[in-house]
């Protein structure tokens, strides 16, 4: 195998450089360097003040970033500077720095990492300026950066080098800092509430949780398969039939599914089990979780969502999904008895039904995804869901239909709740009807987890649970229309 590095002219240009730093005596390379503000510390500093306020300020800072513009001028230069916080541009005159160390700048292309210490203050345009005095090379770059305007556009190529993507696009570093504060928010809100932040397994013997197709992994020393977890939810429970009453979980979870704007095989979820509560009180404090996160974080609970205003200060909608589907339709579902007159009624509406799609339930449920999910713009919870599609759901007063609901935004589910099933007689059961669906085809259905069944059996308080989806969350308020832009390495396909 050739692994020969064929380089073009500037690549090339800036190798050459690296014999003449170490000629100054400088590693092309670099060692630590002392930082003693940000740009953004610097710019909070000297905000609202005059130049000459500047001068008496005399302010001396230490930053350090990449140059990602330069324009000399013989002897002084200008330079723009970013680091993490932000861009400021610095003044770099042979007179201050000195020839050796000037000497030493000029061969500073754009994208190295250098470090400036100097003197706060304005140009006569007014602009923000470190005055350098000391001027100290870090880190060569030896690839020249994409245009800043039209360099890295694609949006495959800004995920598959996310590290290119951050330092050339300031949107992506703004999304990149905003998650977290996200995450941090949903902490601080449940941690008020008394709930405990919890880790569980991510290998599991059992596929369970959800309804979804998993990754399979090996485990050699047990020579046994095990998946990676679809859902925190089962082990979740069972924190709470061991007294724990408030958990919660923020992590990933894998689904060996397609991937499209809202779906990436890796995501991050969070899911949250309060005991002694149910369906209307955990969503309650979902909604009152959500509008706390978006007021914090964006500044206000109504948000801008791809020209849309979504509306998180209003009180959300709540409706069945049999009312919905009637609303929609005229249909109603809780009067229709035989899965043929159901069936009938979906050829009507061309929805293609799998074989193991053989219920009343499952029929409606289709409905509601072909028929209705897509026009739920404002955040609305729907609820009352059908039995064969939430195994793991108390019954309703119905009990063709459970105590569930998913709350959807701009016409996608951003969080699934239930009043959870706590019935260990009924649950096993549950999971054999779900072993029945696997058999005739479902390749989502959960298997018999035999320790969960077991575990109810000791006693599981009234719960209510909700997972909502973070990445999806995070979308929402960074105004993404893409799940790959809010997460650093999304699954790629090959080029």
């Amino acid at each position: 195998m050739d692994n020969k590095v064929i380089l073009n002219d500037q690549e090339q240009a800036r190798r050459d450089k690296l014999e003449k730093y170490r000629e100054l005596g400088v590693d092309p390379f670099g060692k630590a360097y002392k930082v003693t503000h940000h740009v953004s510390d610097i710019r909070k500093l000297c905000a609202k003040k005059s130049s000459k306020a500047l001068d008496r300020m005399n302010l001396i800072v230490s930053v350090a970033g990449r140059i990602m513009a330069i324009r000399r001028m013989g002897k002084a230069s200008f330079v723009n500077l970013q680091d993490k916080t932000g861009n400021i541009q610095a003044y770099i005159g042979i007179d201050v720095v000195g020839k050796k160390s000037y000497d030493v700048f000029r061969l500073a292309d754009l994208g190295d990492i250098v470090g400036l210490k100097g003197r706060v203050m304005m140009t006569r345009t007014g602009e923000l300026t470190i005055r350098v005095e000391k001027y100290t090379h870090l880190t060569k770059c030896l690839h020249p950066l994409p245009e800043k305007f039209h360099g890295l556009t694609d949006v495959e190529e800004r995920s598959r080098r996310r590290y290119l993507d951050l330092i050339v696009n300031d949107e992506s570093r703004k999304v990149a800092f905003t998650r977290p504060r996200i995450v941090r928010e949903i902490q601080k809100f449940l941690d008020e509430n008394d709930f405990t932040e919890v880790e569980t397994s991510i290998l599991n013997p059992i596929l369970g949780g959800a309804s979804a197709r998993p990754f399979i992994t090996h485990h050699n020393t047990l020579d046994k398969d095990f998946y990676l977890r679809i859902a925190t939810e089962l082990n979740l429970k069972r924190l709470i039939v061991g007294g724990m009453e408030r958990v919660y979980e923020i992590g990933r979870l894998f689904r060996n599914e397609g991937m499209d704007a809202s779906h990436n095989p890796e995501f991050t979820s969070i899911e949250i089990y309060q005991a002694y509560s149910d369906l209307k009180g955990i969503g309650a404090l979902t909604e009152k979780m959500i509008r706390r996160v978006a007021k914090n974080v964006t500044g206000s609970a109504i948000v801008n969502y791809q020209g849309k205003e979504i509306d998180f200060k209003s009180p959300f909608r709540w409706i069945s999904m049999n009312d919905l589907i009637k609303e929609k339709t005229g249909i109603d579902f809780s009067k229709i008895e035989s899965f043929e007159e159901a069936k009938t009624l979906a050829d009507k509406y061309e929805i293609h039904l799998d074989k193991f799609k053989n219920t009343v339930g499952y029929v409606m449920n289709e409905f509601f995804e072909e028929l209705c999910q897509d026009d739920l713009i404002q955040p609305t919870f729907v609820y009352s869901y059908p039995i064969e599609v939430s195994p793991l759901t108390k019954k309703g007063k119905d009990p063709r239909f459970t105590e569930r609901f998913e709350l959807f935004v701009n016409g996608r589910e951003l969080a699934n709740a239930y009043s959870e099933l706590n019935d260990p007689i009924d649950q096993r059961q549950r999971f054999i009807n779900q072993l029945k669906a696997k058999e005739l085809g479902d390749d989502e259905a959960s298997e018999m987890d035999v320790d969960f069944v077991e575990s109810l059996e000791y006693g599981m308080a009234p719960t209510g649970g909700v997972g909502m989806g973070i990445d999806r969350f995070v979308m929402l308020l960074t105004d993404q229309p893409q799940i790959r832009e809010v997460i650093l390495f999304p699954t790629m396909r090959d080029r």
